[in-house]
């Protein structure tokens, strides 16, 4: 078995359809029902990253040339030039070949050289990955619950309902793809109160040219935005937003991305209205959504009744591992 590196804005198109097997046998074996991944825009999801940030891939081939798995590690910069966070997908027939483990050592060994103390992975509580990755010393950071919310069987008049149900003094407003310059730093403002213990979030992000380079980032990689805000008038401040992107890879699957109300616009109704609303809009917008997914914190969220009203339902646990790097390495 060898790994090389692997760069997907100079790879064939027959390389960029081995990358994507690869991923849709792993979804087929370990989440059956799952979407599967297509190729459209494949080439821009893998290689454009936000600015100042660096993403290396690998891939390992068995002795007649085919594609037997592929890693990707994203390196960060800034508060969180420390870390970097990968994934690994091995094809099912390869499994306990080795060819995870040879992955996972080119991930460190890069993570390694570019001064990275730690790496994070995301994984799914039912696979295999679990024990995996626990074999080589990774422990769970964050545990998180995934929900699902079916498109096609919904109280659709229930769901107008709620998104017309919102206190005086206030309006929401939605945006497709990006949003006004005007609006930016009120948007990013509102971010702030995504922060957890003085830490800005992965995802949110309280500075306006950050968030300008988030959302033409999602565009960049086919990946398409709709956001709901509130604004609290007569100021027109930005009081609560919600993101959800669908991607062009899985266009039958929608991802909840961050909502937020600031702390003194709460119990009006906020949240459940924006959620309620995005999904009216997704209806139209985005007709060949199949479900939306989003996840709470194991340990309480505020929106998780707000989810529940709308018609999420439990899904599966995923949970966040974490590795030191160095002692990862003394593992391989």
């Amino acid at each position: 078995m060898q790994v090389t590196p692997f760069d997907p804005a100079t790879a064939s198109e027959h390389e960029l359809a081995g990358w994507r097997d690869v991923l849709n046998a792993v979804v087929a074996s370990d989440m059956p029902g799952e979407p599967e991944w297509h190729s459209d825009r494949l080439r821009d999801y893998l290689a454009v990253t936000m600015p100042q940030e660096q993403r290396v891939a690998f891939v390992a081939r068995d002795g007649g040339g085919d594609m037997a798995g592929h890693a990707n590690l994203l390196l960060f910069s800034g508060d969180f030039s420390g870390t970097g966070i990968f994934e690994i997908f091995v094809h099912p027939t390869q499994r306990g070949s080795g060819v995870g483990r040879d992955l996972l050592k080119q991930v460190a060994q890069r993570a390694a050289a570019e001064g990275r103390e730690t790496i994070g992975v995301e994984v799914i509580a039912t696979t295999p990955a679990v024990g995996f990755y626990e074999h080589y010393g990774f422990v769970p950071s964050v545990i998180e619950n995934r929900h699902l919310l079916n498109m096609r069987d919904m109280d659709w008049e229930r769901v107008r309902d709620g998104s017309r149900r919102i206190a005086a003094g206030y309006r929401l407003e939605y945006y497709s793809g990006g949003l006004p310059e005007s609006m930016l730093e009120r948007y990013a403002s509102t971010k702030v109160h995504l922060r957890v213990n003085g830490e800005t979030s992965w995802r949110g992000s309280a500075d306006a040219r950050r968030l300008r380079d988030s959302l033409d980032t999602l565009a960049n990689r086919g990946l398409r935005t709709h956001l709901v805000v509130a604004i609290a008038e007569p100021a027109e401040s930005v009081v609560g937003l919600t993101e959800l992107v669908v991607a062009a890879q899985r266009p039958t699957r929608g991802d909840q991305y961050d909502t937020v109300v600031a702390p003194e616009h709460r119990s009006y109704g906020l949240g459940l209205a924006m959620k309620a609303r995005m999904l009216c809009e997704l209806a139209e917008n985005e007709p060949q959504l199949v479900d939306v997914q989003t996840w709470t914190a194991s340990d309480g969220d505020p929106y998780a009744h707000v989810d529940a009203q709308l018609g999420f339902r439990n899904d599966v646990e995923w949970y966040e591992y974490e590795a030191n790097v160095q002692q990862l390495l003394s593992r391989l």
